[in-house]
């Protein structure tokens, strides 16, 4: 489909419990009411410039890592931030924390990087808390296809 809306999904699964949620997004991103967005997953290790510049919108994932982002998202933003600083306004994103405490500082610090990009938060950070809940992953889904239907129907 040349119409087609690519859905960049930057999400560091370093557990079992992290990989379930990064495929509750994937699932909801791949609804099958949803047919014109390609839906592509990289690792944030794995993740670059292009991957971002080639993207209508993303999904940012990572773990609490002592009140910070994960080190793997980190080393993704140093990467692509200048890269893409230019080129990358105004892009929606949205992000999900999967936090054994509370999340805040690892929202603050990611916040603080997309607003130096300048990109635009579509939906509230997602942050799943405390011990793994099963409810964790019907709330990734639906962030998955809010993300993909929003970004087929031109809202976002």
């Amino acid at each position: 489909m040349t119409d087609s809306k690519r859905l960049l999904v930057v999400a560091h699964v370093p557990s079992p419990n992290t990989r379930r949620l990064a495929d509750a997004v994937l699932r909801g991103a791949g609804h099958t009411d949803i047919s014109g967005v390609e839906t592509v997953h990289l690792p944030p290790l794995e993740a670059g410039p292009d991957d971002v510049l080639a993207a209508d919108a993303i999904i940012l994932g990572t773990t609490e890592n002592l009140g910070y982002m994960s080190g793997a998202l980190k080393d993704f933003f140093d990467r692509t931030y200048y890269p893409c600083l230019e080129q990358t306004q105004g892009k929606p994103y949205a992000l999900y924390i999967r936090a054994g405490h509370d999340g805040t500082g690892t929202r603050r610090a990611v916040e603080g990087i997309v607003t130096g990009l300048r990109w635009r938060e579509v939906q509230p950070p997602l942050i799943c808390r405390g011990e793994f809940q099963d409810q964790f992953l019907a709330q990734c889904e639906e962030l998955g296809m809010t993300m993909a239907a929003s970004l087929e129907a031109g809202i976002i």
